[in-house]
């Protein structure tokens, strides 16, 4: 068989000797890339079907608007009116020009500021309480009857309680803001405490956790669809409840210059506000949604 049969001097053993081959090197085809008009291709499609619909919607109701508002006997002014009249609000919304007037971009800030101080109480606050509620019988019993009853009281109904008890508008605000967002929160991460699977507790129990590391380690992630869904919910209505609270207490927030611009008669310039006010809202209620799937790796829905 052309093989060579060698015997091991110290084992006998026989070894045999398979005769050298050449070696074939395989050449493989270079790897190729897409097409860079084809890798944008998937990315200009869902640009397209996620932005032409809401700019064609918009299209229209500005051209029903128009037409509408265009006759003699219409009170709201048409779009192109409000773009000749607020036109400054629109292009340039970080001037500064004194204290009151300054654009609307700095009384959204203004107003953000005081959102964020009252929706982060809120949100700390409300876990807690509803982790507290969520967990134990006795709580849920004595506290849910009363969050019941409290979450029905309108946002501003707080607004004359808080002024007497704080007398400067600044707290009184994020109080009313607190106030309104501390609800939702607690309530759904009740709820979510309260469907944590008994394994999860079972596994817990198994590990020895004390009542921190389960809190951190088992009911927070497990019940973080639910507290992010309430946190959406606050977010929104901590919005609308700083719009309100403003026009009553004043300050250069943006609630209080669509209540001065109504004194006013500025129709165009409440409209403009109105158009960034919504356009806050939906972006806030996006940067929630957004931190909610990462922290729950998509089990929160947009």
């Amino acid at each position: 068989m052309g093989q060579a049969a060698l015997k091991s001097a110290s084992t006998g053993a026989e070894v045999i000797a398979l005769p050298a081959s050449g070696a074939e090197v395989v050449t493989l085809p270079h790897a190729t890339g897409k097409p860079l008009h084809e890798r944008l291709a998937p990315l200009a499609k869902s640009v397209l079907v996620n932005l032409v619909p809401p700019l064609i919607t918009v299209a229209l109701i500005l051209l029903f608007w128009q037409i509408a508002a265009s006759g003699p006997q219409s009170s709201l002014p048409p779009p192109t009116k409000i773009w000749a009249e607020a036109k400054d609000l629109i292009t340039e919304p970080f001037f500064w020009a004194g204290s009151q007037d300054i654009g609307l971009g700095w009384r959204i800030l203004v107003s953000l500021q005081r959102v964020a101080i009252g929706f982060g109480l809120a949100a700390i606050v409300g876990i807690l309480l509803g982790a507290l509620v969520g967990q134990s019988v006795w709580a849920m019993r004595g506290l849910d009857p009363v969050f019941q009853v409290l979450r029905t009281v309108p946002p501003l109904a707080w607004l004359p309680l808080s002024l007497a008890a704080f007398r400067d508008s600044q707290p009184s605000a994020i109080f009313v803001i607190f106030i309104t967002a501390i609800w939702p929160v607690i309530i759904n991460t009740a709820v979510g405490i309260r469907n944590i699977p008994q394994d999860y507790r079972n596994v817990a129990q198994v590990l020895r956790l004390n009542q921190v590391e389960f809190f951190f380690k088992v009911m927070v992630p497990s019940a973080a669809p639910y507290i992010f869904t309430g946190l959406r919910i606050g977010v929104g209505l901590s919005w609308l409840a700083i719009v309100a609270a403003e026009m009553l207490t004043g300050g250069v927030g943006i609630g209080f210059f669509i209540w001065d611009a109504w004194n006013s008669s500025r129709l165009s310039d409440i409209i403009v506000a109105l158009v960034y006010i919504g356009v806050v809202g939906f972006v806030l209620d996006r940067v929630v949604a957004f931190v909610g799937t990462i922290v729950t790796r998509g089990t929160v829905v947009n």
